[in-house]
Formats: structure tokens, sequence, C-alpha cells
């Protein structure tokens, strides 16, 4: 059973497809929802078209998954004009009000901290991460579907990170007859992965591991595959990056050396939207709840 949210005012700002669906989910729920960059409508959900109004008199505001760039640009598929988030912005909560955005880059934790509200990231939390991570794999084996000359089947695929996602892709590689490889560099991660069937292999030995590999998926938001690295690529090995943007790619050393290298980000409400904003609507409300102890 979901909390009543009853008459409680919440920006939403930015977003794609799952962030209608949240929207929708908190106006159901009894939130006032004040919407920037949505195209929402309905009872309970007032639209505006820019940030400062909508945030004023709010008690939380909602940022999308994928966050704010470090210009402070905010992501959203559906605004005509770019939106920038401002530390003013922030100041108009009230002390100590929730700010919940999927990955915040270091220029909103600087504007969170200075602006005294408390910035929450939902892929941080494992319950969000986790089921966010079904629709992310799923992602990354169909771009890998599309792109490649051959079947998933018998093919070697490296998964560097054996976080959330990159386990869970590990395993549907695995179950698809993938030759699957893991890169870590938690001892504890490569046993899992050993116990799981997998083949390991430490981020020292990463040029081995990308002289063999059909694909290689990152899910590490941290540079690991630089030019070094990438030398020791096929011309024919595909490079999918689904960590955080910039990823954990040199995409212009990839260009460079003529290595088909594409960077994912917000997968799952690409692929699944549907699935993707009801994980956001089955937690954000209780986050809310718990957070404004309401």
């Amino acid at each position: 059973m979901q909390p009543s949210l009853q008459g409680v005012a919440v920006a939403l700002v930015g977003g794609d497809a799952r962030e209608k669906i949240l929207a929708a989910r908190l106006a159901a729920l009894g939130a006032a929802v004040r919407a920037v960059g949505l195209p929402v409508e309905g009872e309970g959900i007032e639209t505006f078209a820019d940030i400062a109004p909508a945030v004023a008199g709010a008690r939380a505001l909602i940022l999308p998954v994928r966050g704010i760039d470090e210009e402070g640009r905010i992501y959203g598929d559906f605004m005509e004009q770019p939106q920038v988030l401002l530390p003013d912005h922030l100041c108009l909560l009230p002390p100590g009000s929730p700010v919940l955005v999927g990955v915040a880059r270091p220029s909103l934790r600087e504007m969170a901290e200075r602006a005294g509200v408390r910035l929450v990231e939902l892929m941080e939390m494992d319950e969000v991460a986790i089921l966010n991570s079904i629709p992310s794999a799923e992602g990354a084996i169909q771009a890998a579907m599309e792109s490649l000359p051959i079947t998933i089947h018998g093919s070697r695929c490296a998964v560097l990170g054996f976080g959330r996602t990159g386990m869970t892709l590990a395993r549907m590689l695995h179950a698809l007859g993938a030759r699957t490889l893991v890169v870590a560099r938690n001892p504890a991660q490569l046993a899992r992965a050993f116990e799981m069937g997998l083949d390991t292999a430490s981020f020292a030995e990463l040029p081995g591991v990308v002289a063999q590999a059909d694909v290689i998926f990152n899910t590490v938001p941290a540079l690991v595959l630089d030019e070094q690295v990438l030398r020791h690529a096929r011309p024919d090995t595909l490079i999918l990056d689904l960590a955080s943007s910039p990823g954990g790619t040199d995409f212009e050393a990839a260009r460079r050396l003529g290595l088909k290298a594409r960077l994912l980000p917000g997968l799952p409400g690409k692929v699944a939207p549907r699935t993707a904003g009801e994980i956001l609507a089955r937690v954000v409300p209780r986050l809310l709840a718990d957070l404004l102890a309401l």
C-alpha cells in the first residue's frame, strides 16, 4: 500500500517517459504536482514554463534520473527550450527539503550543499538500482544484437564492472549462451562471478581481455577504456558503454582507431519506459513520505 501525499506540493522538472508515469502516480496519491518540461495533464497536475515558479512553495523537487550536466542543463526529452538549474532555484525550497535525482554530478552536489537541501540519489539505492538493472541489461543486449553480424550465443562478451547492472547483464549474457567474462577490481565480486560460472579477470589484464572480445560492455563510471587499452581491440569489436555520461570510454580515441563505440545513456527510459516509470512510481512516493515525515 502506498502512502497518501494529499496536498503535498512536489516540483517535477524535466525527464523522459519515466517521469510522466511518476507524475501521474504522485497526483493519484494526492500530491500537487508542478511539472516543468513534461507533457502531462490531469487532476492534481499543473504545468509551468519555468523552474522558479514551479519550485517556489514546493516541499520537494524531483529531477530526472539522468540529472543535470556540469553546466546545470536539465536532461529532458520533451523540453522545447533547455532549462538550467540554478542555485537560486534550490534556495526557493525550505531548508532540508528533499531533492531527488537518479545520479548527481559534483555541480549538483555542491549546489545542494550550499542551499541546505537534502540530495537523494535514487540510483545509489539498491531497491531502485537493482530493479533498474533489468531494463538496462535488456537494452544493452538489444543494442548488441542490432549491431553485431553474429549471435550473442557463442560470442565473447566482456562485462567491465560487476555492480548491480554488471551482475544482471553478465547473468543474462551467460543465459543466452555467450562466453561471458567479468572484469572487476573487488576480489569478492570476482569470486561471485566465478561461482556463477563466468570467466573472470582483473583490470590489469584488460588489454588481453579487449583483444579477445567480440563485445565489450562497460558499466564502470570512470575512464577504463583509454586509448592505450583500446589499441588492443580488434577492428570489429563492438563497445557499448552503459556508465553514466561521459562513460568510461575514450570515444575520441575509439573514433580515431576505427572502433565502433556507443554511449547508451538512459536505457531503461528508452527501451522499457513503462517498466522504468513503474519502478520510480513504486519507490518515490514512499521515499517522499519518509523524508517529509508524512
